[in-house]
Parts: structure tokens; C-alpha cells; sequence
């Protein structure tokens, strides 16, 4: 493991578990709405991951309330596709 791929999964680790931890004192919401992943991560990312299985959507109630989309969750996810764009866009050719 080259030392760049390395860096890159620790600081990815470290602020993951930053946000755990300001979701289990309640400084951050463990949830986003659909439009708030949106907004974070791009309709087209969010779309994808929803349709592959790698993010599960809640919903509470019929047609008329919000989807969340448990924040940890898409972060993970958010991460591991950055560390594969970032393996790709960096190794020795």
C-alpha cells in the first residue's frame, strides 16, 4: 500500500469517527434528507448508491413525508468511492 493510499484511508477513518462521535453527544443530526444528500454529494451519486444497495433510504410514513438517509452510511460510502477514484488517479501508469 503506497503511502498516499494509506494517508487517505486514515484521514477518512478519523473524520468518520468524528461525526459518530458529535452524533452520539447530539451535535449533528444522524440523519440527512434526500435533498440534503443531494446537495452534499451530488443527485446523480446519491441515485446511483440508492439503486446499487450501498445506501438504504427510511421512510416514516406515505406519500407525503421525508426520506432520510442515515448520515454514517453515506459517508462510508461517500469515502470508499473517493478512495477508489483516488487509487486509479494516482497509481504508477
Amino acid at each position: 500500500m503506497e503511502r498516499l493510499e494509506l494517508l487517505s484511508i486514515l484521514q477518512e477513518a478519523v473524520s468518520l469517527g468524528a461525526q459518530k462521535g458529535l452524533i452520539e453527544s447530539a451535535k449533528l443530526k444522524p440523519y440527512l434528507t434526500k435533498s440534503e444528500a443531494y446537495k452534499l454529494y451530488g443527485r446523480r451519486h446519491v441515485e446511483r448508491w440508492l439503486k446499487e444497495g450501498l445506501i438504504k433510504q427510511i421512510k416514516d410514513g406515505d406519500s407525503n413525508y421525508s426520506v432520510r438517509i442515515n448520515r454514517l452510511q453515506i459517508e462510508s460510502v461517500a469515502s470508499v468511492c473517493n478512495r477508489v477514484s483516488f487509487y486509479q488517479n494516482h497509481r504508477e501508469k
